[in-house]
Formats: structure tokens, C-alpha cells, sequence
């Protein structure tokens, strides 16, 4: 992969950065997740969710590398099957996260692995995200210098690498800004609820 990466266009790549870095800054779904679970369960829960967005990332460049999402988004109501299940999921986690108490301390380490896990599934259920990668990364690459798959693989890599450090930095300033105003009355929990429905309807909608 390094290779690849060596025998890649230096301003292709600079490029692709930017580009990958621009469209991270701008909050989008999975970005408001992270923030939102970061309000509900604290800094460290918001960089938990971005990690677990950063995987469920992986998931989508690996399937599209291999040609996988291609071929499951081809089949008829594929796509709409997946984000209804996606919609669900969020819905599910709005209600949850509405009927929860205040978080527990000692219970840190359990709710940073649920916000890993649930910042993973909400990712991989997300159409949209395998149809970007799909058409972003490929734009970038030259059948000239190598296997395309190497290269998207490579981008694909940095992409994810980059979206995490941005994603997990969103998510950790909303969980600061939860504690300071004070996690414990409920309001940031009631709050993260009223995001992870608006994104479910999002979802559905769009």
C-alpha cells in the first residue's frame, strides 16, 4: 500500500485531502451523531461514537473496494430497505436516549463500547455514505500508476483517518460543553433524543 501510495500524483493526493478535510468540517449525519451521543454521555462517549463511525467507514470503503456494494445496491429496493433499517435503528436510539436517566460514571466504560457499536451500525446502515465513497474515491484514482483498488483502498484509508480525528473532535467539544451545562439535569440526554429522531427522519425522507 505504500507503494500505492509513493506512486501516486503528490498533488492528486494533497488534493483529495482538502477535499476529504472540507467535507468532514462540514457537519453532516454522522457528525451530529457523534455530537449528539457526546452531549448525552460525555466527551469520551463522543469519541467513542466517532471511532465507531470511522469503522463503520472502513466497512463501506472494504465493500466497495471488493465491488460488494455495487452489487447489493443494484438490487431493486436494496437501498431503501437498508436506510429504513438505518431510520429504525436512530428512531430506536432517540426513544432510548429520551427515557434515559443520567448517565452513571461508574458506568464509563460500558457506555463508551455502546457508543462505539452504535456509532458503527448507524454508519454501515447508511446508504448514502457506501454511494459517496462509491463515487468520491474513484475520481481520484489513476489505472496508469496501479491496481485502482490499491489506490482507492489507500484513500479510502486516509479518508477514514482523517474523518475520525475531525468527527471524534466535534463529538468530544459537544460532550465538554454537555458537562459544563450540566449532564445531570437531563436536558443534554432529551436533546441528543430530539437529534437522533431528526436524523431518522432525515433519513427517511431524503
Amino acid at each position: 500500500m505504500l507503494a500505492t501510495l509513493a506512486a501516486m500524483e503528490p498533488a492528486t493526493v494533497v488534493t483529495f485531502l482538502l477535499a476529504g478535510v472540507m467535507l468532514n468540517l462540514t457537519p453532516g449525519a454522522d457528525v451530529m451523531f457523534a455530537m449528539a451521543s457526546g452531549a448525552q454521555g460525555g466527551p469520551r462517549a463522543g469519541m467513542a461514537a466517532a471511532l465507531g463511525v470511522a469503522l463503520g467507514s472502513v466497512l463501506h470503503v472494504t465493500l466497495a473496494v471488493l465491488g460488494v456494494s455495487a452489487a447489493i445496491l443494484a438490487i431493486p429496493h436494496a437501498h431503501d430497505a437498508i436506510r429504513y433499517l438505518g431510520a429504525a435503528y436512530l428512531f430506536w436510539l432517540a426513544v432510548k436516549a429520551w427515557r434515559a436517566p443520567p448517565p452513571d460514571p461508574r458506568q464509563g466504560a460500558a457506555r463508551t463500547g455502546r457508543a462505539v457499536w452504535r456509532g458503527f451500525v448507524t454508519n454501515a446502515l447508511n446508504p448514502k455514505v457506501a454511494l459517496f465513497i462509491m463515487a468520491f474515491l474513484p475520481q481520484f484514482t489513476d489505472p496508469a500508476i496501479g491496481p485502482v483498488w490499491q489506490q482507492m483502498a489507500v484513500l479510502g484509508a486516509m479518508f477514514t483517518l482523517t474523518g475520525l480525528a475531525i468527527t471524534g473532535a466535534y463529538g468530544a467539544g459537544a460532550g465538554w460543553l454537555g458537562t459544563a451545562v450540566g449532564r445531570a439535569s437531563g436536558v443534554m440526554g432529551k436533546l441528543s433524543a430530539l437529534v437522533f429522531g431528526a436524523l431518522a427522519a432525515r433519513i427517511v425522507m431524503d
